[in-house]
């Protein structure tokens, strides 16, 4: 996104931590703790103050969290991550819609995963090419499960945006223990791509680097 001409808002709940990335990339660090109310308001209006309008909107905030063994996960396990996987994507989207709909080309893309594909989940040795390998995990595949539907509907009620689901693939992040193959620019190619589209593109589907991913 640096280097198209975008100013882009690198959001952290970690201040120090935005505060280098956003230095290494050329953006300017936003305070932002998507489970919390107060924090994603107070982000929504810095960005109003100082730009008046948001084009372009990536939910990437996301856990593994606890409650991932369907034999003993609890409620308020599964609960936790959803704060942040689900409820943390909708909070945000809520607080910037008006700053979105004042744009003239409104992109919203919510990073989910293959993982939380029911087709895939349903057959996962049909789907070798998209995810090599399946991991079972309540809380954070059904997390992204909801994250894909509540991609569906803000694209059904908000048609003049593009609102869309990408997968970015198993890429190395603290997410993971930089255990997946892939490079972070290499993860980040459907993001961006998806976040630079023009009116004409898609909106309500789930893409991944190779194209579609089955829901």
């Amino acid at each position: 996104m640096i280097g198209t001409g975008h100013t882009v808002y690198v959001g952290a709940r970690d201040e120090r931590l935005g505060e280098k990335a956003a230095a290494e990339l050329g953006g300017r660090p936003l305070p932002l703790d998507v489970t919390d109310d107060d924090s994603v308001s107070a982000a929504a209006e810095r960005v109003r103050a100082e730009a008046g309008r948001l084009d372009v909107l990536v939910n990437n905030a996301g856990v593994i969290g606890l409650g991932n063994d369907a034999h003993d996960a609890t409620a308020e396990q599964v609960r936790m991550t959803y704060e942040t996987n689900v409820f943390g994507a909708i909070r945000v989207t809520h607080s910037f819609l008006p700053l979105l709909e004042a744009s003239e080309a409104p992109v919203i893309v919510n990073v989910s995963s293959s993982l939380g594909s029911l087709g895939i989940a349903g057959d996962p040795e049909q789907f070798t090419s998209i995810l090599p390998v399946y991991y079972s995990a309540l809380a954070y595949n059904s997390s992204k499960a909801a994250l894909n539907m509540v991609t569906a509907q803000y694209a059904r009620t908000h048609p003049r945006m593009r609102i869309n689901a990408v997968d970015p693939g198993h890429t190395a992040t603290d997410l993971n223990g930089h255990t997946g193959p892939q490079t972070v620019a290499e993860g980040a190619d459907i993001i961006v791509r998806m976040a630079l589209m023009d009116t004409n593109g898609p909106t309500g589907g789930f893409f991944g680097n190779s194209g579609p991913v089955p829901w």
